[in-house]
Order: C-alpha cells, then sequence, then structure tokens
C-alpha cells in the first residue's frame, strides 16, 4: 500500500509526531473516558482508531476529491478519499470493489509486529471477486475493528484500485472515478473537497492478539502470501 502511505503521510500518531500531544498529562479515567467514545453526531467509528484527546478533526461522513503525484514517475493520479459510520462502512467497501471488474489482486497489510518487523505485505494475485468478498463477510467485524490492518484491492489491468486502511477510511484512485463516485453517491456520501479526516491530526490506533490471529486466519483462507 505504498501510494496510500506516500499519500497521506500519516503513521502512528499524527502527522507531526514531534508536536506535542493532546494526550498528555490527562489521568487515566480521562484517556479511559475518551477512548470510550465512538459516537460524534450522526457518526460512529469502528474500534480500529480514535481521534485526538483535543479533536482538532471530529469524525464524520463524507468524501473529497484530491489527486495523488507519483514520486517516481511524476504521473498525476485523481484520488477519492472517504469515511463512512460503523453501520454503513463494510457494505460501501464491498459495493466499491464492483468497478475493478470479477478477477481482482488483493493486499493484506498488517502493522501487527510493526515495533518488531515493521510492515508486513500479503498478496494474491488473480481471485474471482466473489470469492474474495465471501471471505471478506466472514471477518466482517475483525477487518472493521482492527486498527493494524489495511486491504488493498486492485485491477492492474484498468488500472483502478480500493484501499481500506489502518484508519478505516476508503482511498480510491485511478483516471476515472466515475463509478466509484455513483456508489459513494448511492451510499448518501456528500462530497466537501475541505473535509478533514482522522489521519490528519494526532489518533491512535487500536489492536488486539485475537484481531491479529484473525489477520492470520484470513491471509490463510484467500492464499495471501509474501
Amino acid at each position: 500500500m505504498s501510494f496510500l502511505t506516500e499519500f497521506l503521510k500519516t503513521r502512528g500518531a499524527g502527522p507531526d509526531p514531534s508536536a506535542p500531544s493532546s494526550f498528555g498529562g490527562l489521568s487515566d479515567e480521562q484517556l479511559e473516558r475518551h477512548l470510550k467514545v465512538a459516537t460524534y453526531g450522526d457518526f460512529t467509528l469502528t474500534d480500529a482508531v480514535r481521534p485526538a484527546y483535543d479533536l482538532r478533526v471530529v469524525p464524520k461522513a463524507g468524501y473529497r476529491r484530491d489527486h495523488f503525484v507519483d514520486s517516481a514517475s511524476g504521473v498525476r493520479v485523481p484520488v477519492l478519499m472517504a469515511a463512512a459510520s460503523r453501520e454503513n462502512l463494510f457494505e460501501l467497501f464491498l459495493d466499491l470493489l464492483d468497478p475493478l471488474g470479477d478477477e481482482v489482486d488483493v493486499v493484506l497489510e498488517s502493522s501487527h509486529a510493526a515495533g518488531k518487523s515493521g510492515h508486513k505485505d500479503l498478496v494474491r494475485e488473480g481471485i474471482d471477486l466473489p470469492v474474495l468478498k465471501s471471505a471478506l463477510y466472514d471477518y466482517e467485524e475483525e477487518i472493521l475493528d482492527d486498527g493494524c490492518l489495511g486491504i488493498a484491492v486492485l485491477n492492474a489491468k484498468v488500472p483502478l484500485e480500493v484501499q481500506f486502511d489502518e484508519h478505516k477510511l476508503l482511498v480510491m484512485y485511478g483516471q476515472d472515478l466515475f463509478e466509484f463516485e455513483k456508489v459513494l453517491f448511492e451510499h448518501r456520501l456528500t462530497r466537501d473537497d475541505g473535509m478533514k479526516f482522522v489521519t490528519e491530526a494526532e489518533h491512535v490506533h487500536s489492536s488486539t492478539d485475537e484481531l491479529a490471529e484473525a489477520f492470520s486466519q484470513l491471509s490463510y483462507e484467500i492464499s495471501a502470501e509474501a
């Protein structure tokens, strides 16, 4: 998921790790209370990520148009970034896969052992989309709540890509994003090109040993390998 890594410029706590943390000086009670908050207005987060204590970016549903410039080739690639409330998020993700075609490649990204060996990417090429969707359905809750799991699904022949990242944001890129935007419209997401996402401020990720094990099981079921 190197495109996403370079585009967002945000891993771990936020875009500027050297800045003072809004979590500094909090009591255990204050921290626990903040981490338990999942709903902001009509938007519900998954358990994968929580925003900064100072809420410089308040989570909300919507999408924006943007672009990504490949540092190697200089090619400008159109991008759609979207956030959806938990109750709609997984179905939206699966619906966004349809424009990719009947056969896709999938990359499962894990940062469960980031402190030891960094990110790990496992790849399955040439999987039928219905087969992939079926496997993903079996792990819906684990995928939603794992802040150390990202999924990229692509068709290099088109070429288009959908990324469901560790923050549970959806990123689509390719030269023609019309079909993706139709899906976003059908799911009643509003376009806001000034929208900010949780990745663009301090935030924290969450995972568990059980979720890491589920990642391994999903990788095995779809025959994804390093």
